[in-house]
Formats: structure tokens, C-alpha cells, sequence
């Protein structure tokens, strides 16, 4: 039992580091051009935090999605059986 929620867990961690990276990448393209500006931005405005707020809104209507999904699939095996 804790060997599957362990799993579950870094899924989850995966899918938000996922989230977070494809988030940055679209909101600051210049990531991938030049990444120390952007790092030198941050720091000058203090603005740390913004990405994995941004990222953990998005990751969480995505997992709200996710689970909405699951239950009907389940109600609907549920009704065929």
C-alpha cells in the first residue's frame, strides 16, 4: 500500500515539474535563448515564487480533471457490470 502511494507521489511530482517547465518555456521564451537574463530579472524584482504558483493553479485544474475523469469511468464499469 505505501509502495503504490509512494509511486503515485512522484508521478505527481513529475507531472507538476512538467507543468512548470512547459509553463516557463511558453511564458518566457527567451529561456531558451538566453537563461541568465531572465534569472537577473527575477532576482531584481524579487519575484520568485511566480512560476510555482502559476504552474501548481494549472496543475491543479488539470488533477481536478483528472479525477473527474477517473470517477465516471468507474460509475460507468460500475453500471456495466
Amino acid at each position: 500500500m505505501i509502495q503504490k502511494l509512494k509511486i503515485a507521489a512522484k508521478k505527481e511530482v513529475l507531472y507538476y515539474l512538467i507543468t512548470l517547465v512547459v509553463l516557463s518555456l511558453i511564458m518566457h521564451i527567451d529561456l531558451l535563448s538566453d537563461p541568465s537574463y531572465r534569472f537577473e530579472v527575477m532576482k531584481e524584482k524579487d519575484n520568485y515564487s511566480h512560476p510555482f504558483l502559476y504552474s501548481f493553479i494549472i496543475y491543479s485544474v488539470f488533477l481536478l480533471i483528472r479525477i473527474t475523469i477517473d470517477f465516471i469511468i468507474v460509475i460507468f464499469k460500475r453500471k456495466s457490470n
